[in-house]
């Protein structure tokens, strides 16, 4: 590869990262200056907004493990072969699962950074979609370098990770499992 065809390849990754960092900023800006409801937004089949989210986390997170595996497999790193749609839809269901809970986290709680627990989850809920908007525009793009897309969805892996660590975590372990 020639620098021309290295900074070619650099500058198609700017648009994707450009969008992703608006979405953070964005996301945060929104949460901070929105006035929180307080009340929990749609925790139907669960006692609560809490319970609704740790689960709904959790499911994600788990999908997330599943994401790390088959793009392994996808890009020939393990012995195993996954066929690419258990990545794409293991992907699609964990995204989904992620949309009640930010949507309850930014209207009902805003942005918060009172306690360090918090401003670090409220921080990585930011990251997460705002590297999951940058990986979503760089997987049609040809010619990027070929760390793009690793370096993307292990961002959002250690995103969710930190996500369920900072809430789901922390909720099974003070307040206790529940439905």
């Amino acid at each position: 590869m020639t620098i021309a065809t290295d900074r070619r390849s650099a500058t198609g990754l700017l648009t994707p990262l450009l969008a992703g960092a608006l979405v953070m900023v964005a996301l945060g800006v929104y949460g901070r200056v929105h006035t929180p409801t307080g009340f929990a937004v749609g925790p139907g089949g669960f006692s609560g907004a809490l319970p609704m989210k740790s689960w709904l986390t959790t499911g994600a997170f788990v999908l997330a493990f599943v994401q790390v595996v088959s793009a392994l497999s996808m890009w020939g790193k393990i012995g195993v072969r996954i066929p690419a749609w258990v990545h794409r839809w293991s992907g699609r269901v964990a995204f989904v699962l992620t949309i009640p809970v930010a949507f309850h986290c930014l209207y009902a709680l805003g942005l918060q950074y009172d306690v360090p627990r918090v401003l670090v989850h409220s921080l990585l809920g930011c990251f997460f979609y705002g590297v999951f908007t940058a990986k979503m525009l760089a997987l049609p793009r040809k010619g990027l370098p070929g760390w793009t897309l690793p370096l993307l969805g292990g961002g959002l892996f250690a995103a969710l990770v930190g996500l369920w660590l900072t809430s789901s975590l922390w909720f099974f372990t003070t307040i206790g499992v529940r439905l």
